[in-house]
């Protein structure tokens, strides 16, 4: 009782990295719009582990990935543009 079978967990953890490419896309993608200097690196960090434990949604973590270092770019560029940390679309 309590313990979980080998295919068991296999399943679960193929489901956990699944479940971190996917979030990894999505706080990407939600990173170019807020918060880029938290999401960014979160995205990057979530991606990195759903492709270390095999996910079968290595685009999306690939995309997620690329959207979290889109994000520090983003900030990077805004931060150059006004020397601040943070950046709105008013001016």
């Amino acid at each position: 009782m309590g313990r979980t079978a080998p295919a068991e967990q296999s399943r679960t953890g193929a489901r956990d990295a699944d479940g971190m490419a996917v979030a990894s896309f999505v706080l990407g993608l939600l990173g170019l719009l807020v918060l880029n200097l938290f999401l960014g690196p979160v995205a990057i960090v979530l991606a990195g582990l759903a492709l270390w434990r095999g996910t079968a949604r290595r685009g999306r973590a690939l995309l997620g990935l690329g959207l979290g270092v889109a994000d520090l770019a983003v900030l990077a560029a805004f931060v150059a543009a006004d020397h601040t940390l943070s950046w709105s679309l008013a001016g």
